[in-house]
């Protein structure tokens, strides 16, 4: 897994709390400290199997599956977990590996509790602002077709970037002569070259000998002129490391190291960068087109929380103070593996940001720093980890590193022509941005390609084919339905507007008939549709300034007769209420609640559409 190198050498901190520690945990815990997730879960789970597991032991079994991507075992673990009180951390977690299961609805149950828990947590923020996130994020365009590489092996393989001389460099835990880094049982990482080939093949990969070390190694970024490499490497090289003296244990951190070709392919000259630190780790090198910016992962302080992208000014073998590229790109979990495009822009990975599951491959554009950041969607990014993203764009091709087969493995993309087309919903009448209408997008052949909810702010987005025609069909209650077509157009993004008009409210002799009002079940509270219905009943009664309306409330025949006739004068009484805080006098407006005494459709064995017809609100003219 890339967990083998974003975990190793920092100083992990469990966050299930040191204090549930005790004389049972000792032997996995100081396992799960080491970093060695495997083992740790075997000795976790035999404190399982003796009956002496509370929820700690499940959290830490949980969270030793979870750093090696076993979502499988992480998500039974973590449900046990949570049958007692864990932070608001372990419920992201537990939501991220449902997620990578599929199990989208679960996920959302649990980061409703992480959000309630963490209200200010920027991601708590984005999921509470857009819930039905995965919707839109499974209709955007597609941007690439991506084909698996023939350079990936059984082992663990991430971090390509193709240089300008036709070579992809990457890193590998495929030396099984190296021995076992202990987190995941395969061999530390190494620097691998493979040639592109005119076919765009890959030639057989073969390691860059002379920068590995012992330590995991790797990946790098290549100058655009091809003789300076930045890389990484641990800090055991510099004998720089963190001690903890209780568990006799020493922690190392991931540094970057500069090296030049001094002859033929050979590379030298390894230099560590001043930036590096021994109390944080500095990672997963990009360097710009013009050699003078330096982008880069770490833990340092100054972040937003777990792994942030940064930059740093590069002058020669002087370097400016790095700075973190704020909250459009990092967030409270982690991002890593930024990759600068030489038009600026940049890809990274998040598992922090709204996603499918695990790290999702995003882009930001640095020419625009206002922008947030976007989600490269399908089939790119999948449920499970989609990671170390980046484009040549002289040669068209890109590379990138995903285990959506088990395994990581690299991964190859060209780009595609599409467009984000986002459909706005709009009340014709008023201007209002209407959520909760139903929007399809049919092509042109009149095939549908989707149907979305639009959110709170009225929107909808599809991916639309290059230079089709999309047709896009909208529905609410309480409207006219609407309809769009958005031309032919190329790769971007297009805004299409569907004003839908208001159905005006029937005014008979005796009555004044609205669209059905409806109430949450068991509610008496107004909803919103309630209120747009209701609205309507006060500009009529504007219009008529001596209507006299009497207000009645049905129930359906399901409940007691007693609770029925209740619920129904509470629903009356709301009704009225809502009508007086319009302005209209209390006097012009009463109410009854009738229960189910007068159903509209008699009937024993009801249909659900019977009952929705006899749950009802009625609104009689008393005097016109």
């Amino acid at each position: 897994m890339k967990n083998i190198y974003i975990l190793a050498g920092a100083l992990f901190l469990s966050i299930g709390g040191l204090q549930a520690q005790n004389k049972d945990t000792k032997e996995a815990d100081n396992l799960y400290d080491r970093l060695e997730y495997v083992d740790a879960a075997k000795a976790y789970t035999k404190l399982v199997e003796k009956n002496k597991a509370d929820g700690y032991v499940y959290k830490q079994l949980a969270d030793s599956y979870y750093n090696v991507f076993n979502s499988q075992q992480a998500v039974v673990w973590y449900a046990k977990a949570v049958e007692s009180t864990q932070d608001a951390e372990t419920h992201f977690r537990y939501a991220q590996m449902l997620k990578a299961q599929g199990d989208n609805k679960s996920a959302a149950q649990q980061m409703a509790i992480f959000a309630k828990m963490q209200p200010s947590d920027a991601r708590a923020k984005a999921f509470t602002t857009n819930p039905e996130y995965t919707n839109q994020l499974k209709n955007q365009a597609k941007q690439y077709d991506i084909l698996k590489s023939d350079v990936s092996s059984d082992k663990t393989d991430f971090g390509p970037v193709l240089s300008q001389n036709n070579e992809v460099f990457f890193t590998s835990a495929r030396n099984t002569s190296r021995r076992e880094n202990g987190m995941d049982d395969q061999p530390y990482l190494d620097l691998y070259k493979a040639i592109r080939n005119t076919d765009g093949t890959l030639s057989q990969a073969t390691a860059v000998e002379e920068l590995n070390t012992k330590w995991h190694d790797g990946p790098a970024t290549i100058t655009s002129d091809g003789t300076t490499m930045y890389y990484g490497s641990e800090s055991f090289n510099e004998s720089a490391y963190q001690k903890n003296k209780e568990k006799h244990l020493k922690f190392s951190q991931i540094y970057l190291y500069k090296a030049t070709k001094i002859e033929g392919d050979k590379w030298g000259n390894a230099k560590a960068l001043p930036i590096n630190n021994k109390d944080y780790s500095v990672r997963n090198p990009s360097i710009s087109k013009d050699g003078k910016t330096l982008y880069f992962s770490s833990d340092m302080p100054g972040g937003f929380g777990g792994e942030d992208i940064w930059k740093v000014s590069v002058d020669g073998d002087t370097y400016g103070t790095p700075e973190n590229l704020g909250a459009n790109i990092n967030t409270e979990g982690n991002e890593s593996f930024p990759s600068i495009q030489d038009d600026g822009i940049l890809f990274f990975s998040s598992n922090g940001k709204q996603g499918f599951g695990g790290y999702d491959v995003f882009k930001q554009n640095t020419n625009t720093k206002e922008q947030a950041a976007t989600n490269l969607g399908a089939p790119v990014n999948t449920e499970k980890d989609d990671f170390s993203f980046s484009y040549n764009l002289d040669k068209n091709v890109g590379y990138f590193s995903s285990n959506r087969e088990g395994n990581d493995d690299i991964y190859q993309a060209i780009a595609v022509c599409g467009v984000d087309a986002t459909v706005v919903v709009k009340d014709a009448e008023t201007g209002k941005l209407l959520s909760g209408a139903s929007v399809s997008f049919v092509d042109q052949k009149g095939k549908s390609k989707g149907n979305q909810e639009s959110n709170d702010m009225g929107e909808v987005k599809f991916g639309v084919a290059c230079d089709e025609i999309a047709n896009f069909n909208a529905t609410r209650s309480g409207y006219q339905n609407g309809t769009a077509s958005m031309p032919k157009s190329k790769n971007g993004a297009q805004s299409i507007v569907i004003t839908l008009t208001p159905i005006q409210p029937i005014i008979t002799e005796t009555e004044v008939i609205l669209q059905p009002i409806y109430f949450e079940y068991n509610q008496s509270n107004i909803t919103a549709q309630g209120a747009e219905e209701l609205d309507k009943l006060v500009k009529v009664m504007n219009q008529y300034p001596t209507m006299v309306i009497d207000a009645k409330s049905h129930t359906d025949s399901r409940g007691s007769d007693s609770y029925n006739l209740k619920l129904s004068e509470r629903r009356a009484k709301a009704t009225v209420q809502y009508i007086v805080s319009k302005g209209i006098s209390k006097e012009r407006i009463t109410g009854s609640g009738m229960g189910e005494t007068q159903p509209k459709t008699p009937c024993t064995a009801c249909t659900e559409e019977e009952h929705a017809q006899n749950r009802r609100s009625e609104f009689l003219i008393i005097k016109k």
